[in-house]
């Protein structure tokens, strides 16, 4: 029995009621063993939406980390080993943060306690100071105004199956411009497969090409449309990159229509082997809504066909043209 039941075991049961009141007529008090229960949830919780917004299954986190598939359902269900509230007390005692005693001191920058608390208490508009100038956007970008960016510079998100490669080559060869899609660039990069990246250097190594793949690309000039992974919100620096240097739409599609679209293909990645495809791609829907809400516009191609989509596509891109886009006077 660990230190937690063994506190709650000397406690006794709770005390009976008064004014003859029968159990559960006045607020029991919140106990120590109430505390972990609703800890461990919300820790199951987050540990299942970081999983989901990475887009990998329980299998594939099970293999990349060496920890039984059976523990992490048990961790995301609420049910994780209790040690974790050990440390909890000993960070409150000593008024430090979690954080702070499972970091790894060499791998945070220099003065990084400082920073974060002066960040914690900083006020919305220093934050978004902060952010442009360590995301490099220009000052306009600053206290929360949206940056301008040329339309002619278009990046196309969301889950894969959504139609962003088929309408980012065809919307590309209707205007004349560039297409590029980012995993090819990454397949460059790397001199691997996509999926051989991700077997030898994971997921982590496979985010690190990506960003300096899309780095190269906003360094090449000329107008361009970019198809990106589906996992890009997964990574925050990268992610905000892309907003600041693209016209972002995202590319939406229901679940099934997901999910038929890459049996298609032939690609089920990260959730080939699972019995339980469709839930798990749901969470991943679900986990990365609110980040793909992020782009300036988005497009539902669920029922539509490519060549409504294509319509779709190209009038938003000529609704956002201050001086007129290239393919409109061809296309009259």
């Amino acid at each position: 029995m660990d230190d937690f039941r063994k506190d709650a075991a000397l406690k006794g049961p709770d005390p009976a009621p008064q004014n003859g009141q029968p159990d559960g007529a006045r607020a029991r008090p919140r106990s120590r063993d109430d505390d972990i229960d609703a800890y461990l949830v919300e820790l199951g919780q987050r540990v299942r939406s970081m999983r989901a917004v990475r887009g990998m299954s329980r299998k594939v986190l099970a293999q990349e980390s060496g920890v039984s598939e059976r523990y992490i359902a048990q961790l995301e269900s609420g049910l994780g080993n209790v040690s974790i509230m050990l440390l909890r007390r000993v960070a409150d005692a000593t008024g430090a943060p979690l954080e702070d005693l499972v970091a790894e001191p060499a791998r945070q920058p220099p003065d990084w306690q400082l920073i974060r608390e002066l960040l914690r208490k900083a006020p919305a508009e220093t934050i978004s100071d902060v952010k442009a100038l360590l995301s490099g956007q220009p000052a306009e970008h600053a206290r929360g105004a949206a940056p301008r960016i040329e339309v002619d510079r278009v990046a196309l998100i969301g889950l894969r199956g959504a139609g962003k490669s088929t309408l980012g080559r065809l919307a590309a060869e209707k205007l004349g411009w560039r297409f590029v899609e980012l995993n090819k660039e990454i397949e460059k990069e790397a001199g691997f497969s996509v999926t051989e990246v991700f077997s030898i250097y994971g997921h982590d190594g496979y985010r690190r090409y990506e960003q300096a793949a899309l780095e190269r690309i906003i360094a090449e000039p000329g107008a361009v449309i970019v198809a990106t992974g589906g996992g890009i919100v997964s990574d925050p620096v990268t992610f905000e990159r892309l907003l600041g240097s693209f016209f972002t739409v995202w590319i939406k599609a229901s679940p099934g229509e997901h999910m038929g679209r890459v049996r298609k293909q032939g690609d089920l990645r990260p959730m080939g082997a699972d019995k339980a495809a469709m839930s798990e791609l749901i969470t991943i829907l679900r986990s990365r809504e609110p980040l793909y809400a992020r782009a300036r516009v988005a497009i539902d191609t669920s029922g539509a066909t490519i060549d409504q989509s294509l319509l779709t596509l190209l009038r938003t891109i000529q609704s956002y043209c201050v001086s007129g886009c290239p393919w409109q006077s061809r296309n009259r």
